[in-house]
């Protein structure tokens, strides 16, 4: 049935007002029919959810390991007059980018591209020591032992890795 032109105005407008009966604009929260799952807190009184009828209980406790806890090193581990910044006899000591640059801490040797943990210290007589310490550095560990050697006047130190000697001075 075709509408006579007059009418087509008036039905599009009473078209257009009952599309937009029943929303609401702003809060939506003002709408009694609308459900959301969103809680910003669980009510006081809930209790965890008991476990499935068909939940895996195991037949044993969970065993609670120990980890051995790695003893602290005792101060002084590296005699301080070993301790400090060292870098190569030919280097200038603010170049931080010198491959031999070497930091000495009582329980830690710094190299450059790697980091040392003493385990063990053994004084060979005079100045001169072995220290033992756990490597680690670009991905890979290991273990070495190196001897300390330094000189006299303990503006030198001579560390001998594997038979190879290098000299280092203090910074």
């Amino acid at each position: 049935m075709r509408l006579p032109s007059p009418f087509m105005p008036l039905i599009l407008t009473s078209m257009i007002l009952l599309g937009g009966c029943g929303q609401q604009s702003g809060n939506d929260a003002a709408q009694p029919n609308v459900v959301t799952n969103i809680v910003d807190e669980a009510p006081p009184d809930t209790d965890e959810p008991a476990p499935p009828a068909n939940a895996i209980v195991p037949a044993e406790p969970i065993p609670t390991i120990e980890t051995p806890k790695q003893a602290a090193s005792p101060a002084g581990l590296i005699p301080a007059s070993m301790q400090g910044r060292w870098a190569g006899v030919q280097a200038r000591c603010d170049d931080r980018s010198d491959a031999l640059e070497l930091t000495i801490r009582p329980d830690q040797l710094i190299f450059h591209e790697s980091v040392g943990m003493v385990q063990s210290i053994d004084p060979q007589g005079g100045r001169e020591m072995q220290v033992k310490a756990a490597f680690t550095g670009e991905g890979e560990s290991w273990t070495r032992t190196l001897s300390l050697k330094p000189s006299a006047d303990g503006a030198r130190l001579t560390i001998v890795n594997d038979g190879t000697a290098v000299t280092r001075k203090r910074c």
